[in-house]
């Protein structure tokens, strides 16, 4: 093993929208992941000053644990108060984290949730996280995967994200189900230890197309991709009608679900898991990791949301990134 294979993981985490409760959560998240993994080393990106306001009691004990880089707000931030003035400070945050994993000075990235509109209010056109990272490190296919703790390891990726469902069918092609495939595929082996994934492929349309009558996306598109992925090794069977595929006899070998649309498979995800499940990008040249739910705006500075999912995002970004270590240097 290198040197730069024995040093202590570094993980990069993003507070995210100031108004909302990334701050709180991150630090609650924090104290947990110290224990933890008390070989790994934090960075955390946001205004010191609010840290400090929004950790409440007990932050003093895991403050001098953690590293804080510090990014000044452009205005104060009140608790479930948007402010377009701080759109472009949620994407300082983000833009530096990214950078310094680029760079090779983090192992992965944590982000608390952001506000898309306040972005989007403050100037700059934005759609997502994912898209977001795609973009910045100039990687042409990404795929959202969400997933739940190790207890309730239930993964379901999407063939599309952010798309008005009118164009979901237009947006489906062999080739990109391929390639989505193929990410997925290579990730769950390099990130999450997995030598032979499983991935269940759900259809389009209502009970898989049935036979075309209900539309031919799963003849002319889907089974031709699946083909395709298994010349390439690729264990993924399919298309099965979604509204029966999430069942344990069906699950209970498989590895990951892969679903056409947004709210084909994330309903599910997070009924079964919510609070405990975790956002992550697959295909990136980077790690990233990312909590299951919003900004929860009625909940910043109350001192009652649960950082759950946070702290599981955590535990996924330290284990894939020693997946990652230990696969790059076998």
């Amino acid at each position: 093993m290198s040197t730069s294979d024995a040093r202590p993981l570094a993980i990069a985490i993003t507070t995210g929208e100031p108004a909302g409760v990334g701050p709180e959560l991150t630090a609650a998240a924090l104290r947990q992941a110290r224990e933890r993994w008390p070989s790994a080393h934090f960075t955390v990106f946001g205004d010191r000053a609010l840290l400090e306001a929004r950790a409440g009691a007990g932050w003093q004990e895991s403050h001098g644990a953690v590293e804080i880089e510090h990014h000044a707000l452009a205005v104060p931030a009140e608790p479930g108060k948007l402010n377009a003035a701080n759109g472009r400070y949620v994407l300082g945050l983000l833009d530096a984290a990214i950078d310094g994993a680029v760079s090779g000075r983090f192992d992965a990235i944590v982000t608390a949730p952001l506000q898309k509109s306040t972005i989007n209010d403050a100037g700059v056109p934005f759609t997502g996280h994912t898209e977001y990272l795609a973009e910045r490190t100039n990687t042409p296919r990404v795929v959202m995967m969400l997933a739940g703790s190790s207890e309730r390891p239930l993964r379901v990726a999407l063939a599309t994200t952010h798309l008005p469902l009118k164009d979901v069918s237009a947006a489906l092609t062999i080739d990109g189900l391929v390639e989505t495939l193929t990410i997925i595929d290579h990730d769950l082996r390099a990130h999450f230890g997995l030598s032979a994934p499983r991935i269940l492929v759900t259809g389009l349309n209502p009970h898989a197309g049935e036979n075309g009558y209900l539309g031919r996306e799963e003849i002319d598109v889907i089974t031709p991709a699946l083909e395709r992925a298994r010349t390439l090794g690729i264990d993924a069977p399919g298309p099965y009608p979604a509204d029966t595929l999430f069942q344990p006899r069906y699950l209970q070998d498989a590895d990951c679900v892969l679903a056409m649309f947004h709210d084909q498979g994330l309903p599910v995800l997070k009924y079964a898991t919510f609070g405990e499940g975790i956002n992550v990008t697959l295909g990136l040249p980077i790690i990233r990791t990312s909590v299951d739910h919003g900004t929860a705006l009625d909940l910043a500075g109350t001192g009652r949301a649960d950082p759950g999912s946070m702290i599981a995002a955590i535990d996924a970004a330290v284990t894939m990134a020693r997946h990652k270590r230990h696969t790059r240097a076998a």
